[in-house]
């Protein structure tokens, strides 16, 4: 028999507000499975960090319900949520050495002696630290006082980790490799764990799902090979890696394909949802799907002018004008050849109508709104 996932939290259309008028978060229907790694992702103020804070505790919802382990936790107090949390700031106590920092939470738990020191020990290898229990977070590197600040989430073995921001003020390269330490630690503990970020390549590299966050809503919630390759919303096509979005409106629709009259002409393309003809789309289009001189494979070819092309090490970027978009990227390999064309050129470009999303057009709904 298939393993039925168990259900570890979650959110019954939740809300909140801080002024009784700005909802924050509104509607919010989310579960989480245990031992998944789900990341909330989206801009600043899209209401993904207070989410985070309402299931820690720290928040309270203006209306709907969080369940912990099917339990509401509305009169739950954050110490008894069994939770651990890891901050952008580290929040280690400087005058404390590493045991000592990985030691407190174990301390207000009632836990000491030997079986303090083995937990102690045990956390260190999984966040190989090994050696350093005496020293003090001043003599730590950053990504090293990061990781203790992980071990001291799971020191006390909780059944949940929640992280906001904790790679946020680390270097590029630090950052990067810190993502897969993290991501080894939660393998290697199968431990729920629920993060919090901005950066879309950090939610790709660390999640088994991402929830899209924007305006205090869930665009999205997918595996991070669907919401690339699959993206629901407009927003999430923008929000999501790079895309090119071409606006038309549908002329006619033929089962999950539909025809697209736009300003530089018929466009084939998938239909995400229903939408009938007569209504606007949005076309959403990935730079490195753009093909040149394209053969008859594609049926969708239009002429285009290079007004740039950029050298980025593995791959050249190409900035066309495309059906009156003077901002429509393409993106191929550094393979000799390639400099066959320049800027000024006029080319021909093409994809296939798999790659050709059309998306209901939110800009042209909130202008009606």
């Amino acid at each position: 028999m298939t393993e039925v996932a168990e259900t570890q939290i979650e959110f019954l259309n939740v809300a909140k507000t801080y002024d009784g008028h700005t909802m924050v978060v509104q509607n919010l229907d989310l579960s989480v499975q245990r031992g998944e790694f789900l990341t909330l992702l989206g801009p600043s103020g899209s209401g993904k960090t207070t989410c985070l804070m309402m299931l820690a505790g720290f928040e309270t919802p203006t209306s709907g319900e969080i369940r912990i382990a099917g339990q509401s936790v509305h009169n739950l107090p954050p110490r008894h949520r069994d939770i651990g949390f890891v901050f952008q700031n580290y929040a280690l106590f400087p005058h404390m050495t590493v045991g000592a920092n990985l030691g407190f939470p174990l301390e207000v738990r009632g836990i000491a002696g030997t079986e303090r020191a083995e937990r102690i020990h045990r956390v260190l290898q999984i966040v190989r630290l090994e050696g350093l229990e005496d020293r003090r977070p001043g003599e730590l590197s950053g990504g090293q006082q990061q990781r203790v600040a992980i071990a001291r989430a799971l020191v006390f073995e909780p059944g949940l980790v929640l992280m906001d921001e904790p790679l946020g003020a680390l270097d590029r390269r630090l950052r990067e490799s810190m993502q897969y330490e993290i991501r080894r630690i939660q393998r290697s503990l199968g431990v729920t764990v629920v993060y919090v970020t901005h950066d879309q390549q950090e939610a790709m590299v660390l999640s088994d799902r991402v929830a899209v966050f924007h305006r205090g809503q869930v665009e999205q919630v997918a595996a991070p090979e669907t919401l690339y390759e699959e993206p629901n919303r407009e927003f999430v096509a923008r929000f999501i890696g790079d895309n090119n979005l071409l606006r038309g409106q549908i002329k006619s629709v033929d089962g999950d394909y539909c025809v697209v009259e736009t300003d530089g002409g018929l466009i084939r393309a998938f239909l995400v949802e229903p939408i009938a003809p007569g209504n606007p789309v949005v076309l959403a289009i990935r730079p490195e799907r753009v093909a040149f001189s394209p053969g008859e494979e594609y049926v969708n070819q239009l002429d285009a002018d290079i007004e740039d092309i950029v050298f980025l090490g593995d791959h050249l970027e190409l900035r066309l004008t495309v059906c009156g978009n003077p901002d429509f990227f393409a993106k191929i390999p550094n393979i000799v050849g390639q400099g066959a064309m320049l800027q000024g050129d006029r080319v021909r470009v093409g994809w296939t109508a798999t790659d050709c999303r059309a998306l209901q057009d939110e800009q042209q709904s909130q202008m009606e709104i």
